[in-house]
């Protein structure tokens, strides 16, 4: 968890050059309320030694920060640790028994309870404005075409993070040297992440390749949303992801399809959070799947 907390300190501190001090207060609530709710929840419920001394709740708190707009109120950072903690996490036991990913959980209460919060991303020059997957899905349903919504766009922006969203995620950079991080440190592997962003490079690229007015390029979709965060730092939780190395890259290959169909013919422009959840239902399953021996 240490490890973890270190690989997303880069991007921590590009969100924070970008959006300002009030990134550090929303990363410090949702650490701090999640902590507290399991704190709370193992002295007056669950009876046993107290686990906020793994580190598991400060990762939590982080990454359901990552996936909020820096505009946030405070109060629904607080509301979302609880789910995440308290409905993600110990209804299941606790940390290994818990099915999903309870960051994952906490943001999509959030989103689906509070769209308007959830959605109002400030820009970096401090107004309100789109993501660009945001913007390009409207572009496109609006019957513009992909040049339209890549002159709006720039890729450098988008490689370093001058760009809305959730804050955690715009930085392209500073995420992948943390994940190479943790793969040199060998908390995770190399197969879901690789087989997440992958998948999605692939299948958009087939899109891209068919009708390229009509569909981003492989570039776009792996630089926005949650793509990377979520590759390297979500769908790799141990207690949510499947435990053999052949199921990793099966659960990695459905997230990133269910990624791409949700950008591209959902209601939602991101798709990362949702995918990575309907996965984590079906880890059971791929568990079952017992390579042959050669």
């Amino acid at each position: 968890m240490g490890d973890v907390l270190i690989a997303l300190a880069p991007a921590l501190a590009v969100s924070t050059w970008v959006f300002g001090a009030q990134v550090l207060a929303i990363t410090v609530v949702a650490v701090g309320a999640c902590v507290a709710f399991e704190w709370l929840i193992q002295r007056y419920l669950i009876k046993g030694p107290a686990t906020i001394g793994n580190l598991s709740a400060v990762v939590t708190g982080v990454l359901l920060a990552f996936n909020l707009p820096s505009s946030i109120p405070l109060w629904l950072v607080i509301l979302g640790a609880f789910v995440a903690i308290a409905i993600g996490k110990m209804t299941f036991g606790g940390l290994g028994k818990n099915p999903f990913n309870p960051a994952l959980v906490g943001r999509v209460f959030l989103l689906i309870a509070y769209p308007v919060q959830m959605t109002s991303f400030p820009s970096v020059d401090g107004s309100s404005g789109a993501t660009p997957l945001a913007l390009a899905k409207g572009v496109i349903k609006g019957g513009g075409s992909v040049s339209d919504v890549m002159s709006q766009v720039n890729f450098g922006d988008l490689f370093f993070g001058n760009h809305g969203g959730s804050f955690g995620e715009v930085a392209a950079l500073a995420l992948i040297l943390g994940g190479l991080y943790l793969l040199a440190r060998k908390v995770i592997t190399w197969h879901i992440p690789l087989a997440v962003l992958g998948t999605m490079a692939l299948f958009s690229a087939v899109l891209w390749f068919v009708a390229p007015d009509s569909y981003l390029s492989p570039a776009f979709h792996l630089l926005t949303g949650g793509a990377i965060l979520g590759a390297f730092f979500m769908a790799t939780d141990y207690s949510t992801s499947p435990m053999s190395r052949s199921g990793g890259l099966i659960f990695g290959v459905g997230i990133g399809l269910i990624t791409i169909v949700i950008r591209i013919w959902g209601a939602y422009p991101e798709g990362m959070s949702f995918a990575i959840l309907i996965m984590n239902s079906l880890v059971p399953l791929i568990n079952r799947i017992k390579p042959k021996r050669a």
